[in-house]
């Protein structure tokens, strides 16, 4: 039997699993590599789509499946594949789109396409976060829908990050979800598309249940998360919506919070 209470542990990226350089420390990797040992699986949980995930993951030497795009694909690293994934209808994403401008004024735009390669997409006045990940600018509007998507991505000009997505919920919240996952990133998704879809898929593929899961994340995307597994740890340095639900708080992404709880939990 193994020493470790969960069968699998499961982790967002951006502010949990990676530092501000987008690295994973020494001490985090031997965490999760002790508790891997123990029995457990580790699962990665991210926002980002597989193409802004993979190189994380080959770092890593991750060989199992990974939740990407905030749920809507489950991808198997090892084998290079999507085993699901689910598409933004363009339609209603373009009358949400239209809904929510009439309400707040003029957008900044981004958008994710689906599949292995899918390019980001980035409009006129989008300001794109700082580092390696790649993106397309586009001036045409006819381009961002010419290919199937998996989420859209909005800027206001004027509105904090959590005042604009409360505004576009408010405005469209029967026609899509709308996530903050990060800084300067609010999302339109699916509706009713979030992290824990994702991750149960994932777990009913390993063959593990939310009363064997523990959870980490840092923004309110990972909300449903904690929702659906059976502990849920809020970094340090987490959005106040976050820590509100969750059943502790660890260290910040850059004081090895992930690893402070993981040994905790091993050496119980």
């Amino acid at each position: 039997m193994s020493p470790f209470p969960y069968r699998l542990v499961a982790t967002d990226l951006d502010g949990t699993l990676l530092r501000s350089d987008e690295s994973v420390s020494d001490r985090t990797r031997d965490a999760l590599a002790a508790v891997t040992a123990a029995g457990a699986a580790h699962i990665v949980v991210t926002g980002r789509a597989v193409p802004w995930t993979r190189h994380i993951l080959e770092d890593l030497g991750y060989q199992g499946i990974a939740v990407c795009g905030q749920g809507a694909q489950v991808y198997h690293a090892g084998e290079h594949r999507l085993l699901t994934s689910l598409t933004l209808d363009r339609q209603l994403a373009g009358l949400a789109l239209s809904k929510i401008e009439a309400e707040v004024g003029p957008l900044a735009l981004a958008a994710s396409r689906d599949g292995l390669e899918g390019e980001v997409l980035m409009g006129p006045g989008y300001k794109a976060q700082e580092g390696p990940l790649p993106y397309v600018p586009y001036e045409d509007p006819a381009e961002l829908w010419s290919a199937p998507l998996t989420k859209l991505y909005v800027q206001h000009p004027t509105l904090t990050d959590d005042e604009l997505t409360r505004a576009a919920r408010e405005t469209v919240g029967g026609l899509v979800d709308v996530v903050m996952a990060g800084p300067g990133i609010v999302e339109i998704l699916p509706l009713g598309l979030s992290k824990a879809t994702g991750l149960s898929l994932a777990a009913r593929r390993l063959g593990v249940k939310a009363a064997e899961t523990i959870a980490f994340g840092d923004m309110p995307n990972d909300i449903p998360m904690f929702g659906w597994a059976a502990h849920g740890v809020a970094m340090g340095n987490a959005h106040e919506e976050l820590r509100a639900v969750a059943d502790e708080v660890t260290a910040s992404n850059e004081e090895d919070g992930i690893a402070l709880v993981l040994e905790r939990l091993l050496a119980a």
